[in-house]
């Protein structure tokens, strides 16, 4: 069944609002805690793991109550409508941090602020992703989907990377703090993002054949994610994938200050005529060239299939992730070339793990007569967040036992010592393609072929029919 193509725009819209708001906490989150807000590394990054260690209690919650949910409008579309404008305003909660001198008083702070934050978040995320699945049953029109909704992701990083630098830097300029800045440009794509998640609420309608005739109690449900063996290597293949990207995006900043700019702060770079920050150039070439390179990724996957497409991605984004750690001081040209190599990699990385959960939801099925979508998109949002979190987590650890140099207030250059500029460059670069070499592993030992999938439908078709 082919989806017209306005639904298609209008749900992939919804990644607009959810990418905007990771990506600013994944790229800038961590160098703002340090370098800004004043909180030792070490600390900030238990502040962060104890936000995430409480999403392993609510995603999963939220799905369950999202599946078991039984309105006019359907189990999705409530919670859009209901918890669009609170989402809208948690960006600027997540980025205000009060001027308290106490280091533990300000990570109790930004520990509850991330933890509200990421509830509100929840509640919007897992039924937007849960309506993939009841969209279309098709395997290719749910990459088609899941395709552009990644084109909005990546827009939407394409828009924070460079928008978000330029402006903290103007307000600064204008007499207005860091923080103040950051808190500006977060109620900026707050504001934005309240419109496409209230539009779908509003105009994407869930289709009632889908709905399941039996949903499970939540412990029930996760018994069954857990047994369902195509969504173990799913998991996997997430965790890894994703840790990967987080340490890139994480790590970015760190890396082209201390390392590509040599400790000047606050570098420039031209592109195309235009001055960036350098880690905006570098940011900003990678998700040029994902975002041209998603439709190459949805027409290999017809031939090829997701796992071994997403393979053949990841090995292209490993090689450029070893090639980082041989940039020098200086080679901003080298750098941009590997970044735009990277970004095609990238492409399949966004695209293809998420096109396959719909699939582990149909074996659900098939295994077991009931279907928990939203507990499914509830997990893969906490693994989500979870690899955030721990590339966040050791990260920050990492740099404070390396004896990391905070910068001062005032500070225009901050070179790092050697043995902290070396953890940054390998945690830009190799520790990536280490753990995206585990995540092909799972991809090629991830079961659900197009083959398979076919048959699945067949059988599910046949036993549906049956019931009725």
């Amino acid at each position: 069944m082919s989806l017209p193509l306005h639904t298609k725009v209008l749900y992939g819209t919804g990644d607009w609002s959810i990418s905007s708001f990771n990506t600013l906490r994944q790229i800038f989150f961590a160098i703002v805690l340090t370098d800004v807000v004043g909180l030792e590394p070490r600390l900030a990054s238990f502040a962060v793991l104890a936000g995430v260690l409480w999403d392993a209690l609510n995603d999963p919650l939220v799905g369950s109550i999202s599946d078991r949910t039984r309105t006019s409008m359907g189990r999705r579309r409530p919670f859009l409508i209901l918890f669009a404008v609170p989402f809208g305003l948690m960006y600027a909660v997540l980025w205000w941090a009060p001027p308290w001198e106490s280091q533990w008083a300000l990570a109790l702070y930004v520990t509850g602020a991330y933890m509200v934050s990421d509830l509100i978040q929840s509640l919007v995320s897992i039924p937007f992703y849960a309506m993939t699945p009841e969209l279309t049953p098709d395997y290719d029109e749910r990459t088609s989907i899941t395709s552009w909704r990644m084109f909005f992701n990546q827009l939407a990083s394409l828009a924070v990377a460079v928008v978000a630098p330029g402006l903290v830097e103007a307000m600064q300029g204008a007499g207005f703090t860091a923080q103040q800045g950051y808190v500006a440009v977060a109620a900026l794509f707050g504001v934005l993002a309240v419109f496409p998640i209230l539009a779908i609420g509003i105009f994407v309608h869930e289709d009632a054949h889908s709905e399941p005739l039996i949903t499970p109690p939540l412990l029930q449900s996760l018994r069954a994610a857990w047994a369902n063996v195509p969504f173990r290597y799913l998991t996997a293949l997430n965790m890894l994938n994703w840790i990967s990207f987080d340490l890139v995006g994480l790590m970015m900043p760190f890396f082209v200050t201390y390392q590509l700019a040599g400790g000047e702060l606050g570098a420039k770079t031209g592109l195309l005529g235009f001055p960036l920050a350098m880690a905006s150039a570098m940011l900003g070439v990678i998700i040029v060239s994902s975002l041209a390179a998603i439709p190459l990724w949805v027409w290999l996957s017809r031939p090829l299939g997701k796992r071994l497409s997403y393979a053949l991605g990841a090995g292209i984004w490993a090689l450029m992730q070893l090639a980082m750690f041989t940039i020098g001081p200086g080679e901003v040209g080298y750098a941009l070339s590997l970044s735009a190599v990277a970004g095609v990699g990238i492409a399949a990385a966004h695209v293809l793990p998420d096109a396959m959960i719909p699939d582990v939801v149909d074996w659900e099925e098939w295994k077991t007569g009931a279907r928990s979508e939203a507990v499914y998109y509830g997990t893969k949002n906490l693994v989500r967040k979870l690899s955030g979190a721990v590339s966040v987590f050791v990260a920050l650890q990492v740099l404070g036992w390396v004896g990391y140099v905070q910068p001062a207030a005032d500070a225009v250059s901050s070179p790092q010592p050697a043995l902290p500029l070396l953890a940054i460059r390998l945690l830009t670069g190799p520790a990536g393609a280490v753990l995206l070499v585990g995540a092909i592993v799972a991809a090629l030992l991830f079961p659900l072929t197009r083959a398979k999938h076919r048959e699945l439908q067949v059988a599910l078709k046949y036993r549906r029919e049956a019931s009725r």
